[in-house]
């Protein structure tokens, strides 16, 4: 059970970090409302995500990003509400909740911190992947402390050589009695370093995407080792690394599903993966369109609010609409993949890609709305268009969205 379960109904409000102490004060007209259309319970839950986002994250958003700090201690508090496992099953410590209540909470959190709830996407997803794909054992071994954050999951299959071409990856692991003997590197791994659990695709078998299998790898391991911490233009809250392996030996018992389903296994965790990072993308627009709100009601210029300049209503307004509108796609995606629909594959990968896109606009227009003020570390709106930039990127570029998408077209 949820930890928010039978909780006093408290409104959560959006509290705003740095130089916008009045926002948060401000209602949220009923247009952009995220909580429109949704259950009671799932408002009950969005709320306490909100209040975690604007109470614990928030304040901090600006420390963390500036002095590259991974939060673990806040992240623990979140697991504490049902946070570090939300689509996974209960009888290993999961929340039991569903895609589209996956996408409601990542979506209020990511108004907080964008870049500290993307990492929590991503460990979400690997235990999620464990909890599905891994025996009983397994499941029992690894997911308990992953759901509570006491230990802390990395995702592990881009390499230097192989990033929107998955399958072509070089990671080896050979076969010897009980164990396998794995070589090989990857690149752009989050949390990579300071993660406990990392969930390894690499080759078992032959060429191309039958070959892959899914190793899960713990740290300490003999063999195991990562990069410098990579210096990135946001997500700074999380630290970023390559992981290297030579002549790891791990046992077979970790290995996820069958030798050769691996590369199955990475392809319906990333789609989970695509709307959880759009959700993601959905809160720093939620929260960008707030601040522009906010600044163009009390910022003055030629002796009158820039509220009143219909130039910049039109654009405020069209903000709004690509906020509603990737927030539609990225919730009847989330429910199709809940479903098992045939078509979710693809319905992730569209919200995906017009989420991603469409969300970052909204921060960068929000920006520009700012002035010279958006350019200032002092003001928030400008780490939330630094740390959403990199989800047109990542869980599949979106170039890859639109390939998706297009051969599921000409091949229908």
């Amino acid at each position: 059970a949820m930890a928010w379960r039978g909780a006093p109904r408290v409104a959560a409000r959006l509290l705003l970090p740095l130089r916008c102490p009045a926002a948060g004060r401000r209602g949220i007209a009923s247009c952009i409302d995220p909580s429109a259309g949704l259950t009671e319970e799932q408002k009950e839950f969005q709320k306490v995500a909100l209040d975690f986002a604007a109470k614990e994250m928030a304040p901090r958003m600006a420390e963390w990003d500036e002095k590259e700090i991974f939060p673990v201690e806040t992240m623990r508090k979140a697991a504490q509400l049902g946070f570090g496992g939300i689509y996974v099953k209960p009888d290993v410590g999961g929340s039991g909740l569903s895609r589209l209540d996956t996408s409601i909470i990542f979506e209020a959190l990511s108004t907080g911190c964008t870049s500290t709830t993307a990492y929590m996407s991503i460990h979400n997803m690997c235990v999620w992947m464990i909890d599905t794909f891994g025996s009983e054992e397994q499941r029992h071994r690894f997911c308990p402390s992953l759901c509570s954050m006491e230990k802390f999951a990395s995702y592990c299959l881009t390499e230097p050589g192989s990033g929107s071409d998955a399958a072509s990856l070089l990671t080896s692991a050979q076969r010897k009695g009980d164990t396998y003997v794995l070589n090989g590197s990857k690149a752009f791994i989050s949390g990579g370093g300071d993660t406990d659990v990392y969930v390894v695709m690499c080759r078992t078998g032959g060429p191309g995407p039958k070959g892959i299998s899914c190793l899960v790898l713990e740290k300490g391991t003999p063999g195991l080792s990562f990069g410098k911490k990579e210096r990135k233009v946001g997500w700074n809250s999380q630290p970023t690394r390559a992981v290297i392996f030579e002549d790891c030996v791990v046992p077979v018992g970790n290995r996820l599903g069958a030798e050769g389903q691996g590369f199955s296994i990475a392809m319906k965790g990333l789609n989970g993966g695509r709307i959880n990072i759009a959700s993601c993308s959905l809160g720093a627009a939620h929260a960008s369109v707030l601040l522009a709100q906010e600044h163009l009601t009390v910022r003055k210029q030629f002796g009158e609010p820039l509220a009143n300049n219909q130039y910049l209503q039109f654009r405020l307004a069209e903000m709004a609409t690509r906020l509603v509108a990737a927030r539609l796609m990225v919730r009847n995606a989330a429910r199709a993949l809940q479903e098992g629909r045939e078509d979710a594959a693809v319905l992730c990968s569209m919200a995906k890609l017009f989420a991603t896109d469409e969300c970052f606009a909204i921060c960068n227009q929000a920006l520009q709305m700012h002035g010279g003020y958006g350019y200032l570390k002092d003001y928030a709106v400008q780490q939330f268009v630094r740390d959403i930039r990199v989800h047109q990127i990542l869980e599949g570029t979106n170039e890859v969205m639109r390939m998706i998408v297009a051969r599921s077209l000409l091949q229908g």
